[in-house]
This record gives structure tokens, sequence and C-alpha cells, in this order.
């Protein structure tokens, strides 16, 4: 999948986790559970943003890394949506299914990456095998 298409999806994940956010109780669990996840949804998003203008492959895998731990944490707190009811939302299915598919798509990059850092180069500059 191209960065172009990841970042679009993380930006239509940040825009439903906004949303959602907004519609959560106004209790202090609801209000609690909005900033968080207001926080790690938005936060996917500007990390991979980050790592797709990396500086090395090092801080490609850095930053990658940061992401895929921010898009876990925003699972994390639609599952507790989901599971404490504490909101109402008839697409929240597909607001958890969405971040899953994301996080292994960001799992994998920062591997390929380091594969490709270890990898012997050719004499003639590429890293083509």
């Amino acid at each position: 999948m191209k960065g172009d298409d990841i970042v679009n999806r993380l930006l239509d994940q940040a825009m439903t986790c906004l949303n959602l956010a907004s519609r959560l109780e106004s209790s202090p669990a609801g209000r609690h559970i909005a900033r968080q996840l207001i926080r790690c949804a938005t936060s996917t998003g500007a990390n991979y943003e980050e790592g797709r203008s990396a500086e090395s492959p090092a801080d490609f895998i850095h930053k990658i890394g940061i992401a895929a731990k921010e898009q876990r944490e925003t699972l994390w707190w639609l599952r507790v949506i989901e599971r404490g009811k504490v909101a109402s939302c008839q697409d929240l299915d597909r607001s958890i299914d969405e971040p899953n598919h994301l996080v292994a798509i960001r799992v994998a990059s920062p591997r390929t990456a380091r594969q490709r850092a270890n990898r012997p180069r050719r004499l003639d500059g590429s890293d083509r095998q």
C-alpha cells in the first residue's frame, strides 16, 4: 500500500475517532476516554507523516514504530468504548476493524525497512537482490 493511501486512511480514522469522542458520555470516564482517544488517534497519522520524511532508515523505523504504538492505543480505547458501552455508535465494529488493518500495515513497514537496512549492498550501489 502506498504512503498517500495510508495517510488518507489514517486521516479518515482520526476524523471517525474525533466524531466518536464528541458523542461519548459527559461523565468523568467518558471525558477521560474521549481525551485519550483524541490524543492517540490524531497522533498516529502525525507520527506516520514524520516517518515518511525520516532522515535515515533508523529514524524511519523509530517513527513508524511510534505510529504503530499509537495505533494500538487507539484500538485499545475503541475496545474500552465497545465493552463499556459508553457511546452509542452503530459503526463501532468498523471503527475497530480499521485500526486492526492499519496496525498490521505499520508493523510490517519497520520490519521491511530493517530487512532492507541489513541487506548487503551491491557494488553498483543499488540495494536490489
